[in-house]
């Protein structure tokens, strides 16, 4: 049975969603329909006398069939997509505002014991280097057998053509990017004094030597804006680029359609400036060996999650979940990359990433209908396939309204830890980065290696305001519901009691927030 068909079958099990707690109220709410009988009967009553050759029936129908006809219309025009009608909700959508039941607290126990089961799965057998090389033999291409020695970065030199052009960034697609302008404006007169070396045009390459890999709404701006403040580390054009998990397949919009492959040199181009610093420290009166301490990285949050273009190249892969993953590719040309993981509590990121990517119409109480209906469908799922498979499942993942599997941090760590060792995976939460600032990038720093910080840049560090924080209009829409609380935490509970076995680590349980 495909997802597709699963879908309605569960999800008009009224019973189980029954079982879900609400919002306060919500059995109290009317119901709103598009059409009144009352409201067309009192406007057209002073139409009778002219009209009562017609039946009232076939009035009332005529009007019905033109206003509907009206709506259809008005519906694909609005929403510019034939996917679904404005005005017209997906299938589970009405049964979601049911009264709850009195075994609320029953189904919520039913619901960890589901998940809890299964989260017993053997672990991902990673494929083998040869396979994910000969996936995009294309890609593996343009990378050097090895980098530079003795630079902590992995860069290498490029031999470039005898003509340089006038704009190297000219045909880069981040040059839509006005951040990417201006960045690059400074670097365009430099190239023809840097890169001559041995009577040879060569150009200094870089990719990040670490990555800020998720997750969305867990501080990931904020530090690595911090980060860059540090003398050793020089920044990337863009904080997130989003080349290894969207742009370099060509990201599918969400009206159809791509934007096509950002090739490899697009993205190398956003190092450029790291790599220029590299060049200068070697060649003028910087510190001893600054040029090999210098890195550079980047912090695009999808990365620890996002595989959906695997779906769109090789369709739905069924209980397996993607042939590949990001971070095999990511692994295979750079085995020694670092990773650093930002995590918050699950049910607060899921609010705080609702109230950041929803425009209109946002309340607790809208929030906590999407949650019900997110979780009713993740459930369903689950009955049908694997854990994993349903995590990574690109139609669920765009039927569900709110994020919800972007939460289960432990079944992404774990995928990660597959190829990468522990000891180059650093797991944070912002409640403590939050708390003990300075603590957390202590750690941030040693385990990337870099020198130690002075007092003055130690200030000026603790003096930067907090980067992407909450809009204040999202503030002022108060916290989530209690309701969704209490539900998002059954939820998320065997998870993060996973998560902290992982991680040998009691405070990954959030049992303190």
């Amino acid at each position: 049975m495909s997802l597709a068909d699963y879908k309605y079958d569960r999800i008009l099990d009224i019973g189980r969603l029954q079982s879900l707690p609400l919002a306060e109220n919500a059995d109290k709410a009317p119901i709103r329909t598009f059409l009144s009988y009352d409201r067309l009967k009192a406007k057209w009553l002073p139409l009778q006398s002219d009209l009562c050759a017609v039946s009232k029936f076939k009035l009332v129908s005529f009007l019905f069939a033109l206003t509907l006809t009206f709506v259809v219309g008005a519906s694909y025009v609005l929403t510019g997509s034939r996917d679904r009608l404005l005005f017209i909700p997906p299938p589970y959508q009405f049964f979601t505002s049911v009264a709850p039941s009195n075994s609320s607290e029953e189904h919520l126990t039913d619901m960890a014991s589901l998940v809890q089961s299964k989260l017993e799965y053997p672990p991902r057998r990673a494929p083998d280097v040869n396979d994910v090389i000969r996936n995009d033999s294309q890609l593996f291409s343009g990378f050097p057998h090895r980098f530079l020695p003795g630079v902590k970065s992995p860069c290498w030199y490029e031999n470039m053509s005898s003509q340089i052009a006038a704009d190297l960034y000219k045909t880069n697609n981040y040059n839509q990017k006005s951040v990417f302008k201006s960045a690059t404006q400074r670097l365009r007169s430099s190239f023809q004094h840097i890169y001559q070396r041995e009577g040879k045009q060569r150009r200094l390459r870089c990719l990040p030597y670490f990555y800020i890999i998720g997750q969305p709404k867990c501080g990931t701006t904020d530090l690595f804006y911090r980060l860059l403040m540090h003398p050793e580390v020089k920044f990337n054009i863009m904080k997130e680029p989003h080349w290894w998990t969207r742009r370099r397949f060509g990201y599918i919009r969400v009206k159809g359609g791509s934007d096509g492959g950002y090739p490899l040199q697009d993205y190398l181009d956003l190092f450029d400036h790291a790599a220029f610093k590299m060049e200068e420290a070697k060649t003028g009166n910087s510190t001893a060996d600054l040029s090999s301490r210098i890195v550079t990285g980047e912090a695009s949050a999808s990365t620890m999650w996002d595989n959906k273009a695997w779906s769109y190249l090789h369709g739905d892969e069924g209980d397996s979940g993607p042939p590949f993953l990001v971070q095999d590719f990511i692994h295979t040309v750079q085995p020694g990359a670092k990773i650093i993981v930002m995590l918050r509590d699950p049910g607060e990121r899921l609010y705080s990433d609702y109230l950041y990517f929803n425009t209109a119409n946002k309340s607790a109480e809208d929030f906590h209908q999407r949650v019900a209906e997110s979780v009713q469908l993740f459930q369903s799922c689950l009955l049908e396939r694997s854990l994993r498979s349903c995590v990574y499942n690109t139609t669920l993942s765009k039927m569900m309204t709110v994020r919800l599997h972007l939460g289960m941090y432990v079944v992404f760590l774990l995928d990660w830890l597959t190829v990468f060792h522990r000891d180059q995976v650093l797991v944070l939460r912002l409640e403590d980065y939050a708390v003990s600032f300075k603590k957390c990038m202590k750690r941030v720093i040693e385990f990337l290696a870099l020198g130690p910080l002075s007092k003055p840049e130690e200030a000026a560090l603790a003096k930067q305001p907090m980067y992407n924080s909450r809009r204040e209009k999202d503030r002022n829409l108060g916290p989530m519901l209690p309701t969704t609380r209490t539900l998002l935490r059954e939820y998320y509970k065997p998870f993060n009691q996973k998560l902290a076995g992982v991680l040998d680590d009691a405070v990954f349980l959030w049992s303190d927030t």
